[in-house]
Formats: C-alpha cells, structure tokens, sequence
C-alpha cells in the first residue's frame, strides 16, 4: 500500500525544525505532500509563493535523497480538507516537548473525529531542533540577529534580504 502523508504549516519562515520533521516524514511515506496555510486574519512576513518556494529549495533534495515522492501545496481551509485533496492517510506532526504534545493530542483527537481515515503520526524533534520557533526565528531576524544556525541557508539569506528593506 502506498504511504502519502501531509505536513501542515504556516512555515513563516521554515526552520531546521521543520527540516527535521521533513527528513523523517520522507522515509515513512512514498508522498509527501508540504502544504502552507493560508490565513486571510494573519499577515504573514512571508508571502505563500516566497514560503513554497522556499520549502521546494530545501526539501526536495532531502526526498529525492529518500526516493520520496514530494508536493507542495497552499491551503486556507481545514487541514483534514487539505489532506483529502492531497490524497494523503497521513498527517505527520512535529512535537518538541510536553507542551506541544498534549496541543497536538488535542488537534489529533479533534481530526480523527472530522476525518477518521487519516492517521496522525507524532515525530519527535532531535535534540538540536528542539527550541526552535518560527517566531523566535522571526523576531530574531527582525532585530538583526544571526539566524544561521535555525534555518536553512537559503531561509537566512531570504531573512537578511527581507530584514535589509525595513
């Protein structure tokens, strides 16, 4: 049977912790599909064609590395919606510490009851991942900060880039 599992977020900028779950969705799926929500209440530093763009650039390489099939996709509705479109059986969640579990508990709880044919599957963040934020990430950024060792390369040269405008 053919895995297809979808990540969800806002990826405002991504981070190696997103990486991290990416990595390991990779070699638990044949498909994976990234999906960047889109939210018309919030104002996003970047917009969803800069967020796609980005995740393509550094997550592609780390599927075809795995043989994983990979897609990348905007949503602005229910996050079971964007996974019956997907195709995916599959929501993979990121859990950093106690806090984010008993959150993603709660939001799992809440989508087998919408969706009971999708299976949430809890990754836990390796060591070094584990306090990154995207907003942390952000307001680091913002105050000109060296992000270099939570994002990505390229996230950090979109984070300078962007930061060197305000």
């Amino acid at each position: 049977m053919r895995r297809s599992a979808l990540i969800a977020g806002s990826f405002d900028p991504m981070t190696n912790g997103h990486l991290d779950v990416v990595d390991s969705a990779v070699r638990l799926a044949d498909r994976v599909v990234l999906a960047v929500g889109v939210h018309p209440g919030k104002t996003p530093l970047f917009s969803a064609a800069e967020r796609l763009a980005m995740l393509e650039e550094v997550c592609a390489p780390a599927a075809r590395a795995a043989s994983c099939e990979i897609d990348f996709v905007t949503f602005a509705d229910l996050v079971v919606e964007a996974a019956r479109r997907a195709g995916a059986t599959l929501l993979v969640r990121g859990v950093r510490d106690a806090t984010d579990f008993d959150y993603e508990m709660q939001m799992a709880g809440i989508n087998a009851a919408m969706a009971g044919e999708l299976q949430t599957v809890f990754v836990p963040a390796s060591p070094a991942v584990r306090p990154i934020t995207a907003t942390l990430v952000r307001q680091i950024a913002s105050m000109g900060g060296d992000v270099s060792p939570f994002v990505p390369p390229p996230v950090a040269a979109r984070l300078r880039k962007k930061f060197a405008k305000a």
